[in-house]
């Protein structure tokens, strides 16, 4: 069963980045570090952002599955999602994790048909949502928005030849540090002195190719060297440039 966010519209803004008390509207200006609202100025963007609606999702709730109608464009705000596949065995491929400022799922002329993916917080999260209807409408209000969705959606591609190329030419111990430094820039946590992504060994596993076992072991590896420190749900990461040097096969 699916469960039902909580949906509030948000307060009316006005035109001039402003909520009506004067103050800067922060859930515009909050939308501005998105790719989606890149070279779009506050006022235009407080009019787009006025015209979602908030929805919050608890810790390990499913968003929307693969062959869902396309029902709402989302934005995340805060928390991170997981996006999945699941092949004909039943087994589990993370296509991307998505953070705050990330377009979540189909968008676009793509938002007019059914999802071809899964969608899990792995957080309590908060996402601005909009009517697939309501968006195209503002796209074409504000071209620069139909234009970061462009953006967006070749870097997605970009992101998906990396990784394809990634595990057809190299060993795991470059790709699953290659990874885990995209994490870091993506996810990552300050948390004592240390950068810390929250992901099991298993998604590590489903996000780069590879099985449980062999992320269990080059992780427990390079915990013996200083590098990572690994826990049950999480990875932190202690020595960063040594790391990097992992992904550059050294």
């Amino acid at each position: 069963m699916h469960y039902q966010p909580l949906e509030r519209p948000l307060l009316h803004r006005g035109g001039n980045g402003l909520s009506a008390s004067g103050a800067p509207n922060p859930r515009a200006a909050l939308a501005q570090r998105s790719p989606l609202f890149s070279e779009i100025s506050l006022a235009d963007c407080t009019a787009i952002v006025g015209s979602a609606h908030e929805r919050q999702y608890s810790r390990r709730q499913t968003i929307f599955l693969e062959g869902d109608a396309v029902r709402q464009v989302l934005v995340l705000i805060s928390g991170c999602v997981k996006i999945t596949q699941f092949g004909q065995s039943g087994c589990e491929v993370i296509l991307r994790l998505n953070g705050p400022g990330d377009v979540v799922g189909a968008f676009g002329p793509s938002a007019q048909g059914t999802h071809c993916s899964t969608a899990q917080s792995l957080d309590t999260s908060a996402a601005l949502v909009w009517d697939p209807t309501q968006f195209e409408m503002l796209s074409e209000r504000y071209p620069a928005l139909r234009r970061n969705a462009v953006r967006i959606l070749q870097e997605r591609l970009r992101d998906m030849d990396q990784r394809f190329r990634e595990i057809s030419t190299e060993k795991v111990a470059p790709r699953l540090s290659s990874q885990l430094v995209r994490l870091l820039k993506q996810i990552g946590k300050a948390v004592n002195g240390c950068t810390e992504i929250t992901l099991s060994r298993e998604e590590l596993a489903q996000l780069t190719g590879t099985t449980l076992f062999t992320v269990s072991r080059l992780l427990c590896q390079w915990e013996v060297l200083g590098i990572v420190t690994a826990r049950r749900e999480s990875v932190s990461v202690t020595n960063l440039p040594a790391l990097v040097r992992l992904s550059e096969g050294e």
